[in-house]
């Protein structure tokens, strides 16, 4: 009886759809080798351009880690010429940096958004603004404390320090961006962070605080990234490439089949929209250990919104994209073709909306698109057929389906962008 149960799964394990197809794990690792090989010498023998090798058209900002004691200096300085100006009967206003959509620029070159040197002032002594200058000279105070005291606290900490001022932590987040761009410094040298969101789990060592941490020994929740990278050393890794995952409920299912020790990888999910410290992490490893980095996200327009913020920079922090973004991100699935390729019930797909559909079609219209001729003709398929699907639709085919068919496939057949 127990003989034949045994029998019965692996009968239908094996009718999959597409498994057939598979050639040994050896054979698939091997081509992975070869590929990572590859991306690890492109990454050392070629030079990585910055903003200071071309000759654009017009000047542009960007920010740089500082210590604590240069932020502190640069806020004491700031605020001198706001006394100055005071005492001299002129009022003060801040020359606040311009992050409107106007003042940006994706920079081929860079592949990365840019922020140009547009600055709009912001003066205390007018009804529109006075408000918003009340919560920049705060921000400033509290920065300048964490500064003093050496400690770090969350953006949530940063505004119940003065709820009935910020009113909701939009506004002090928003204050918090232009105060860093104003000092010249990234977001993480204000001392200022978000809560833990993303983890990290499969073939990555590294030192937390002092602390050696195994990413193989985390369980399936895996170990959360901490929210200032500066506590983050030692990166050490035996894995073939990063595995940036989308969602939550497809990278437990790969921390908890240990997709990791099949095919030697590191994962990486935010649980949705990148946070600052995933960034940063993701940017660290690629860098340390240089290796490639393959995206699995949900085929619809916000997926590869998600995707192009790990790449190419968010127009909301493009001030610090040279920091925050990894460069030649793979977009290995779902993708739109995908769909028909896989054969993936109608089910299983999603109408695309109204928003989705403009989402889609403004994504086209982007730079960072129009440069990958891949992105665009998946892109513009999608608006045509106008479906959906979240990754997580594989799971028609079962549970399991993602980490031992459709990922080892893709893998074998180097499908990605």
């Amino acid at each position: 009886m127990a003989e034949s149960s045994k029998k019965r799964r692996r009968t239908n394990s094996d009718d999959l759809p597409f498994k057939n197809k598979l050639k040994p794990d050896t054979v698939i690792l091997q081509s992975l080798k070869d590929f990572s090989t590859f991306s690890s010498s492109s990454s050392s023998s070629s030079k990585t351009l910055t903003l200071q090798d071309l000759s654009l058209p017009f000047s542009c900002r960007e920010v740089s880690d500082l210590s604590l004691s240069s932020v502190q200096s640069n806020i004491e300085s700031l605020v001198l010429r706001i006394a100055h100006s005071i005492l001299s009967g002129n009022g003060f206003a801040f020359d606040v940096p311009s992050r409107s959509a106007a003042n940006q620029f994706y920079v081929p070159e860079l592949d990365r958004i840019v922020l140009k040197d547009k600055t709009s002032l912001r003066p205390f002594a007018n009804i529109s603004t006075v408000r918003k200058s009340a919560i920049t000279a705060r921000i400033l105070q509290l920065v300048h404390q964490l500064c003093i005291k050496g400690i770090h606290v969350t953006k949530r900490d940063l505004f119940y320090t003065d709820v009935k001022l910020f009113q909701d932590q939009i506004q002090s987040d928003t204050v918090l961006d232009d105060v860093s761009c104003m000092l010249g410094c990234t977001r993480s040298s204000l001392n200022v962070v978000a809560a833990e969101k993303g983890v990290v789990v499969g073939r990555l060592i590294f030192s937390d605080n002092g602390d050696m941490i195994d990413c193989t020994k985390m369980g399936m929740g895996g170990k959360a990234i901490p929210p200032n990278i500066d506590r983050v050393g030692d990166m050490q890794s035996d894995a073939l490439f990063i595995l940036l995952v989308e969602k939550d409920a497809a990278y437990m299912r790969l921390a908890e089949d240990r997709f990791y020790n099949r095919f030697p990888c590191i994962i990486v999910t935010a649980k949705g929209q990148p946070d600052v410290a995933t960034r940063l992490f993701l940017k660290k490893m690629k860098t340390e250990l240089k290796l490639p980095v393959l995206a699995l996200v949900d085929s619809d327009p916000y997926g590869l919104k998600i995707l192009s913020v790990y790449g190419c920079g968010s127009k909301n922090m493009s001030y610090d994209s040279a920091n925050l973004t990894t460069p030649d991100i793979k977009w290995l699935g779902v993708r739109p073709s995908d769909l028909d390729k896989y054969k993936i019930p109608e089910q299983c797909r999603l109408p695309m909306t109204e928003q989705d559909i403009k989402t889609g079609k403004d994504l086209l219209e982007e730079d960072f698109v129009k440069k990958n001729p891949g992105w665009v003709e998946e892109l513009t398929l999608m608006v045509k057929t106008k479906q959906k699907a979240e990754i997580q639709a594989l799971s028609t085919f079962g549970f399991q389906y993602l980490s031992e068919v459709y990922l080892p496939l893709k893998l074998q057949q180097k499908d990605w962008l």
